[in-house]
């Protein structure tokens, strides 16, 4: 029979239950003694998630110990950043903790093994993550795979955003455009075209598929010299467009309409029932 590849839920308390890896029972620890762990690869914490995190926290306080190790007089956090941020939120004055006697790689790669299953971990933080401990701990590809129990494709492939321009890794990071966009973009090859594509999948709501359509018909077009026809697909609404719709409705007080056709063409319909309404929206377009 096929030996089953270590899946990374396991692989923390793989780490965590080493020999003299960690202590057999849990601890009390003062909150302010417990710094942030250095090598946490997630930048962005949703504040909603958090503070229902933290609401929980007040109620029932924290039900599964932090993972730290001893760092001179303080601890260093090793795993459960939310937790601890959490419980920094509610006001606690101490919290349970597990102690380990862990190197910096080890820490390291508990965060990586940690974060990585993480639906709401982007895809930039984690590559940045990967591309961290492979240049701090000089490993291959299959090395950190190995570790991760992903395959070296996955890890290069993840890696490999990094090379995408920087307003296209900043919308992967903000959840404008998913995993499946930044690796057609990541295939273009060409960092002005990909920027052009972003704006559109943003824009217009493009899905991976027509973006995939679009990419394609973009490079036949460029080979045969014809041009390349609208994206097929009616364009919706993202998220982004309708926050910026809303909040344009509530500074200016009336109704407002992003209207997307297609590509970057589109319109902002402003609507006014008085002449005041008319007089006071002309007076903030002319500010």
């Amino acid at each position: 029979m096929e030996a089953t590849k270590p899946r990374l839920g396991r692989g923390l308390d793989a780490l965590l239950n080493q020999d003299n890896a960690t202590s057999d029972h849990t601890n009390t620890v003062e909150l302010g003694k417990i710094q942030h762990n250095p090598y946490q690869p997630r930048k962005r914490f949703d504040d909603d998630d958090l503070a229902q995190l933290t609401a929980s926290v007040k109620e029932h306080g924290i039900l599964q110990p932090i993972v730290v190790r001893q760092s001179g007089d303080h601890f260093q956090l090793i795993a459960g950043e939310r937790r601890l941020r959490a419980a920094q939120a509610a006001g606690l004055s101490d919290i349970p903790v597990h102690i380990v006697a862990f190197n910096d790689q080890q820490v390291f790669e508990a965060a990586l093994v940690e974060n990585i299953q993480r639906a709401d971990l982007n895809a930039i933080e984690k590559a940045q993550g990967f591309k961290d401990y492979l240049d701090r701990f000089h490993m291959t590809h299959d090395q950190l795979g190995a570790k991760l129990g992903i395959d070296r494709t996955s890890v290069s492939n993840l890696i490999g955003l990094l090379n995408l321009p920087t307003d296209v890794q900043d919308a992967v990071r903000l959840g404008q455009v998913s995993l499946g966009h930044a690796k057609i973009l990541k295939g273009i090859g060409d960092a002005e075209k990909a920027s052009h594509f972003c704006k559109q999948v943003v824009l217009a709501g493009l899905s991976v598929h027509a973006l995939d359509q679009l990419v394609k018909e973009s490079k036949q077009a460029a080979t045969t010299g014809g041009t390349t026809r609208e994206p097929s697909e009616k364009p919706e609404k993202t998220a982004h467009v309708n926050g910026l719709e809303n909040e344009l409705r509530q500074k200016l007080a009336v109704k407002v309409e992003i209207k997307l056709k297609a590509k970057e063409k589109g319109q902002i319909v402003l609507g006014f029932e008085t002449n005041d309404d008319f007089e006071r929206l002309v007076a903030a377009l002319r500010n």
